[in-house]
């Protein structure tokens, strides 16, 4: 037999406190019984049968579970692509305390939410790589992926959200091609930027996606004042001389999410729609794997506060004369 629930300190600590106070209760009615010449026989016989009435409710409150059953557990997921600028602007330090550590700590609240789906991470500036395929190990994306997403991992001139959304979208057709599976209402990309787009082929690439049922959301991170861009002991300067201030382009973005059908979402001074993220993207419906029968053992609780019951009706039937003093 195996509990759902451990036997704590609030347990032990109730079965303790009632056997105290009912042995104190015990041992003053033997000594009035006694003094009266009286047997205890039946006041034990209601000690015993309290104790194991309350025994078994408190056993009942921890689970007890015996026995087999088989239970079919079908296995649903999404695929979500996230992709990720890392071009100098990402280095800004208007979002605390930096763009790219504060996506990098967010990404990682949204990959332990999605336990059960498979996530894929590219990286890009004007150019695109895939940084992890599709997977389910989870815990080796955050640690070797994620957390070493740095500015200096590509070359920097410029950003361009076409390369990233055409590797998502190609891998998620072959995928779809390879399991033999014709919906892709299941797959998502997930675009994070500043915003500053300077691609000439986004919006090609973007009705592609429309045009195959794929969810793309879009994340901006930045500040409409913006801020500046560290280089060594300074910040970066423009050909001027002048210190480059990198602000959050939003309206790219949204553009970007309406030619989808998607959303677009927010970090920026005051604003964190992270968790929003996660909502809409919990809304997907995932996509059919498998589905496998496992065996489960019952919670036979009801058993034990059932004969808990029946003593307990007993116990009420039963009297003992006592004598107050």
């Amino acid at each position: 037999m195996e509990f759902q629930r451990d036997f704590g300190f609030i347990d032990a600590g109730l079965i303790l406190g009632f056997a105290v106070l009912y042995l104190i209760f015990a041992f003053r009615i033997h000594r009035i019984n006694r003094s009266l010449g009286r047997s205890s026989l039946k006041p034990i016989l209601k000690l015993s049968l309290r104790m194991l009435y309350f025994s078994l409710m408190v056993v009942s409150l921890l689970g007890p579970s015996f026995g087999e059953q088989k239970k079919k557990v079908k296995s649903e997921g999404k695929d979500i692509f996230i992709a990720i600028d890392l071009s100098k602007s990402m280095d800004a330090e208007d979002i605390s305390p930096s763009r790219l550590e504060k996506v990098k700590f967010e990404i990682e609240k949204l990959v332990r939410a999605f336990s059960s789906d498979r996530i894929g991470l590219i990286m890009f500036t004007s150019e695109a790589f895939l940084q992890s395929p599709l997977t389910f190990d989870h815990k080796h994306l955050m640690s070797l992926s994620i957390s070493s997403l740095s500015t200096n991992q590509i070359s920097n001139t410029g950003t361009d959200f076409a390369p990233p959304l055409r590797i998502a979208l190609e891998k998620h057709l072959s995928e779809s091609e390879t399991n033999g599976k014709q919906s892709k209402n299941s797959k998502v990309i997930l675009l994070i930027s500043d915003g500053e787009d300077f691609g000439k082929e986004t919006s090609e690439i973007a009705n592609d996606i429309k045009e195959e049922g794929i969810k793309l959301f879009t994340l901006g991170i930045g500040t409409k004042s913006g801020g500046k861009i560290p280089q060594g002991n300074r910040y970066l300067t423009d050909k001027t001389g002048s210190e480059v201030v990198s602000k959050l382009n939003a309206k790219s973005l949204e553009k970007l999410a309406d030619m989808t059908k998607g959303d677009y979402f927010e970090i920026s001074d005051g604003r964190n729609d992270v968790a929003k993220l996660i909502t809409a993207i919990s809304k997907i419906k995932g996509e059919f794997r498998d589905a496998r029968d496992i065996d489960t053992s019952a919670n036979r609780y009801f058993y034990f506060l059932l004969v808990a019951l029946i003593l307990m009706i007993a116990d009420v039937l039963i009297t003992v004369k006592i004598i107050r003093i």
